[in-house]
């Protein structure tokens, strides 16, 4: 009995293990050898094609800043005649909509939404109102470099192209300025995975602050949903189209400097991918899903992850013998430094060197809290810091 027990521990230790390691080392590696001896390149230009293009944002109470945010899309390097803004006010409860109204602009408009009815929402009535044969989606919150849109667009000169991903940039402002951040260099792992995964066919998601998409393949979103930077291009994906990740076309964006607004940031995603896969079950089919191996592999995998943590270190404790030491040793010394690392934001300093670990545990923590909030049917709101 006893050695049945053992064994059934080293099951669930090194399934757990392997979990673990194929999704945050294995898949990498198997994109990277993937992307060098199949790549499919993009058949992009950035002069041949200038199509009609509608910046859609959805703002909720943005008065403040809506302003600057349209200043600095009317100011891309397209042609003015093709290029036009609508910003889609949801339910805002301040001056968002008569401040975008007040910079008398004919490539402005506005549409006021009476009540907040959430980005789904919002993005539906703006899509369904653009002009443009190709849609931009951005937010409020960031800027676009002087070329982001016609980097973008350039990719549609390819017909198999479907929908375009740009680069986020995240910047550590304030008294950080200039430091290394340990969600920067997350984030630069994710962009070098959907890199990869662009050329090799498609990204399983895109970055919602800044990506485009011929108007004619837009899917109608549910109301409540949470992630249209997934579903919208899944969906299109699913339709036989590429979704492909453009590296010129950037947006620059702000580290947090408070940890728990990241934290919130990742509930929310993590409980959005639950979600989308409650909307759009034909995700988890490999004959429904073309990108079925991709999207298990980066976005499923990842939810798994943090229960594999919590299984991989209660079996390592209870069978801890032979180099299975070491691995105990080295799950009890990563905790540690995380826990320091959290110690250390309780009062205001930030430690490089507990970084790694410390974003390591609290984005797997995110993804536990995000899972408990979607099965325990708790609602997800879309907020501006989101």
């Amino acid at each position: 009995m006893v050695h049945t027990f053992e064994s059934l521990l080293l099951i669930v230790l090194y399934g757990s293990l392997a979990v673990i390691v194929y999704s945050y080392v294995g898949y990498p590696v198997i994109l990277s050898l993937w992307a060098y001896l199949k790549g499919k390149p993009v058949l992009k230009s950035t002069k041949k094609i200038v199509p009609s293009v509608t910046v859609v944002i959805a703002a909720w109470n943005e008065e403040a800043r809506i302003q600057a945010r349209i200043r600095n899309v009317l100011d891309q390097d397209y042609p003015h005649s093709n290029l036009d803004v609508l910003v889609v006010s949801d339910g805002s409860t301040d001056g968002t909509a008569s401040a975008v109204r007040s910079m008398g602009s004919d490539r402005v408009a506005v549409l006021s939404l009476e009540e907040r009815k959430g980005k789904a929402v919002a993005i539906n009535h703006g899509v369904a109102a653009a002009r443009g044969e190709i849609i931009v989606f951005a937010d409020a919150r960031q800027r676009f470099s002087s070329t982001t849109v016609r980097e973008l667009v350039g990719n549609f000169a390819d017909p198999s192209v479907g929908a375009v991903t740009g680069e986020l940039i995240l910047e550590d402002i304030g008294q950080h300025a200039g430091r290394s951040h340990a969600a920067g260099m997350y984030w630069k792992i994710e962009k070098w995975i959907r890199r990869n995964e662009g050329a090799i066919d498609s990204v399983a998601g895109v970055t919602g602050a800044v990506y485009a998409i011929r108007r004619r393949l837009y899917p109608i979103l549910p109301p409540n949903t949470v992630l249209d930077d997934l579903l919208v291009p899944m969906r299109i994906a699913m339709n036989g189209y590429r979704v492909v990740f453009e590296p010129g076309a950037l947006a620059f964006d702000s580290v947090a400097g408070d940890y728990r607004v990241e934290f919130a940031r990742k509930v929310r995603t993590l409980a959005g991918n639950y979600q989308a896969m409650s909307l759009c079950p034909g995700l988890l089919l490999p004959w429904r899903n073309r990108l079925f191996f991709q999207f298990w592999s980066h976005k499923v995998t990842r939810l798994m992850a943090p229960f594999c943590l919590v299984l991989l270190f209660v079996a390592n404790l209870l069978v801890s013998h032979g180099w299975l030491e070491m691995l105990l040793m080295l799950q009890l010394v990563s905790y540690a430094v995380a826990g320091a690392g959290w110690g250390f934001r309780m009062f205001g300093v930030r430690e490089s060197w507990t970084s790694p670990a410390f974003t390591f545990c609290l984005f797997n923590y995110a993804a536990l809290v995000g899972a408990f909030k979607f099965f325990s049917s708790r609602p997800i709101v879309w907020s501006r810091t989101s």
